[in-house]
């Protein structure tokens, strides 16, 4: 499959001019994506020329896409997808992000004919269906564990594997996932395109550069700064008693129809869910202790349009990227600066304008000066005191 003498173009600033056809530039451009990021402009030409990739990159820089389109466009240049087993295997740290790749796979491959076979493996569920899932899959996106169990029961084998793609690297083994990688990576075939992708250069990581990559291409780019500029960010002074009450009369009043509101605990998002639904405004909650099912059915009614209200904990709000989200709003504020520009990030995206709201409690006033110090930027304070929420 992979096609080492294929060169790109020079890069003109458009996806077109990274070497990609026409069914992923088409498939980009109903994704909303104007432009490519840096990463993807540095990425995509060396991995459609086959050469190994040690890419230093955070969360929202865009690294996904950038190993995504490089490796359907490659299946494209083949017109091959019938073999037995995959020939392309990423590896994951977490079920969301195994279930987020998949996606980006099957959006952007949504043109490829004939049609390239993405299935997402991990542990927390059945392991039946995803026996069943992975015959005849051209990519599997898998965590550690839950892969060998399926090697373990011989559903599928890695000997045909062509490019192995390791994402958040440092997560896996900071989540203990390093006997797990060691036992897959002997099964491997030795002779494979290797991409690598991690948060940080650590001595571990720099191991398996010395292990598993041969002369790789190195890139390093750092996180996507949030434009602020494109945030219209308000605030409403409110009692803490009044803060269900007065969520509700935002929503209703001005008529928004997808709202990420962020909650600093599980208890907190599954009361808020309880009291928006009794008051008409459909709504669900994404944290920890709900299962894998109901989290993935959440996400996907909520990207879909078809949830009003997401109410998510910051842990399991961090990996979920939408586009062109209108509204956030913080139920409660986070605990440090970074994770509110984080929250308020999320909007105001792929330079559409977006609005983030926070609902500021008095005792709030204090730890919300030092967000706005260290933000660099002064949010306009609306008192609610004489608003009457009788109603609501």
């Amino acid at each position: 499959m992979v096609d080492p003498s294929s060169g790109a173009e020079k890069n003109n600033g458009s996806f077109s001019s990274l070497g990609l056809s026409e069914p992923l530039v088409k498939a980009v451009a109903e994704q909303q994506y104007t432009k490519p990021y840096p990463i993807q402009q540095e990425a995509i030409p060396p991995i459609l020329r086959g050469k190994d990739i040690l890419g230093i990159a955070k969360t929202g820089s865009g690294k996904t896409a950038s190993f995504v389109l490089p490796i359907l466009e490659l299946f494209h240049r083949t017109k091959s997808v019938s073999s037995r087993y995959a020939s392309v295997l990423v590896l994951v740290p977490t079920r969301e992000l195994a279930g987020q790749v998949a996606d980006v796979f099957q959006e952007l491959g949504a043109h490829l004919f004939p049609k390239v076979k993405t299935v997402a493996v991990y542990g927390g569920v059945s392991i039946n269906p995803q026996m069943q899932a992975v015959h005849g899959a051209d990519i599997i996106v898998a965590t550690p564990g839950r892969l060998l169990d399926l090697i373990g029961q011989h559903a599928l084998r890695l000997s045909d594997v062509e490019i192995l793609v390791l994402d958040e690297a440092d997560k896996m083994l900071e989540l203990g996932f390093a006997d797990e990688m060691d036992k897959l990576f002997g099964l491997l075939p030795k002779k494979r395109q290797t991409i690598l992708f991690s948060a940080t250069l650590g001595d571990a990581i720099q191991d398996i550069n010395a292990t598993l990559l041969h002369n790789p291409v190195k890139i390093e780019v750092g996180e996507e700064e949030t434009n602020l500029d494109l945030i219209e960010q308000i605030a409403y002074t409110v009692d803490a008693e009044r803060k269900g009450p007065f969520l509700r009369y935002l929503i209703k009043t001005e008529t928004m129809n997808q709202v990420l509101v962020f909650v600093s605990s599980t208890r907190t998002a599954d009361n808020l869910v309880v009291k928006l639904t009794k008051n008409g405004i459909q709504a669900a909650a994404i944290h920890g202790q709900k299962g894998q099912q109901i989290r993935t059915e959440v996400l996907q009614k909520f990207k879909a349009g078809k949830l009003t209200v997401m109410v998510a904990t910051d842990l399991l709000a961090r990996g979920i990227d939408i586009q062109l989200l209108p509204y956030v709003i913080n139920f409660d504020l986070p605990r440090s600066p970074k994770d509110y520009v984080h929250r308020i990030g999320r909007t105001g995206r792929a330079e559409a304008t977006g609005k983030a709201i926070s609902l500021i409690t008095p005792d709030d006033q204090h730890h919300f000066k030092i967000i706005q110090k260290k933000m660099g930027k002064r949010v306009e304070q609306i008192d609610t005191a004489d608003m009457d929420l009788q109603g609501y």
